[in-house]
């Protein structure tokens, strides 16, 4: 027989129980952010820097997946919340104090960039659309030869208040990038302030976590266009972009762990479930080996000129990408202050 003798009840889970209150939604949340946080900000700042022909799919495409991205993360958060016909009130409180309130607000102005973004681009993305005709044939005429479409393809909008929008947006784009790499910062950075506000979790209570998320959602983005690329300048230039925020990704982690051990008691415990604790084999293979040592072998050899197909490592980045933020989040809840 078994004897136990308990002197307090502060670790009897039905007390005082480890926090799980964020389940996967939450950090599948946070990786889609930061992704099209990345897209946004390439998109703009390639445009600024005059390399509209050189990189179309940074400028026009990778919006569009960040647009998709931000929505599906909406979805996800939604459904975390549990009753979704009560979510629109997180778009109409202003919480100063509130990460949550701040992320919610920076979400929907950056939703309305981004579309008004795509907007400015949908005749050079789209030139064969025809408005004139029915649906299906619409769709059917994006894909048809070019030559069958002559005299149609500087096709217009059917409302003079949208031709005059989007004169008025074409000829603001410089303006409308400036604010998009404002509020994709923004984004990126709030991913990781939205778990660093929380003081009673010594994993997230750093103030690394921000410029760390941002830059894993730099590498991301830098990542899908990657993938999504059609040029070799594209894939290139992307590539040597991604270099450079890995080791800079790197170094955050480094830096942080480095912290965490010179900090206090829990904080140097909250640092050991990763280095022999129960978090220490699913961080290291899949962030720091497969998420970023391996993608920075690849793309360093396909700098020597060694051909290596470029959805390996991209594909790579954005899993280490996810991952980090699955695993942060999860031993953020386990890891807490003792009484």
């Amino acid at each position: 027989m078994r004897e136990e003798l308990i002197t307090s009840g502060r670790m009897n889970p039905g007390i005082d129980p480890v926090l799980h209150g964020w389940h996967w939604p939450i950090p599948f949340y946070l990786f889609v952010g930061g992704l099209a946080a990345g897209l946004l900000f390439f998109a703009a700042y390639k445009y600024l820097a005059g390399k509209e022909k050189d990189f179309p799919t940074a400028i026009m495409i990778g919006p569009f997946v960040a647009l998709v991205a931000i929505v599906v993360g909406l979805m996800a958060l939604i459904y975390d919340l549990q009753h979704p016909l009560y979510a629109w009130q997180l778009f109409t409180t202003v919480r100063i104090v509130s990460p949550m309130s701040w992320g919610a607000w920076t979400l929907m102005i950056v939703s309305i960039v981004n579309i008004i973004w795509i907007f400015t681009f949908l005749k050079k993305i789209f030139p064969k659309f025809n408005l004139k005709q029915n649906f299906l044939k619409k769709v059917v005429s994006i894909f048809i030869e070019e030559k069958q479409y002559e005299g149609e393809l500087n096709w217009d909008w059917k409302y003079k208040l949208l031709r005059n929008f989007e004169k008025f947006s074409i000829t603001n784009r410089s303006a409308i990038a400036w604010v998009m790499i404002l509020l994709s910062v923004v984004l990126g950075v709030y991913t990781g302030i939205l778990l660093s506000a929380f003081n009673a979790r010594p994993l997230w209570n750093t103030a690394l976590l921000g410029p760390l998320f941002l830059t894993s959602g730099l590498s991301t983005g830098a990542a899908m266009l990657m993938i999504l690329s059609k040029t070799h300048i594209e894939k290139f230039t992307f590539s040597k972009i991604d270099i450079l925020l890995i080791v800079i990704e790197l170094f955050f982690i480094t830096h942080m762990f480095m912290g965490y051990l010179a900090g206090s008691e829990v904080k140097a415990e909250a640092a050991h479930y990763f280095l022999g604790g129960e978090f220490t084999v699913t961080f290291w293979i899949n962030v720091i080996i497969l998420g970023l040592v391996i993608p920075l072998i690849l793309e360093t050899m396909e700098l020597l000129h060694v051909k290596i197909p470029v959805i390996i490592p991209g594909l790579l980045i954005l899993w280490g990408g996810m991952m980090f933020r699955f695993i942060m989040v999860d031993a953020g809840q386990v890891i807490r202050y003792l009484y």
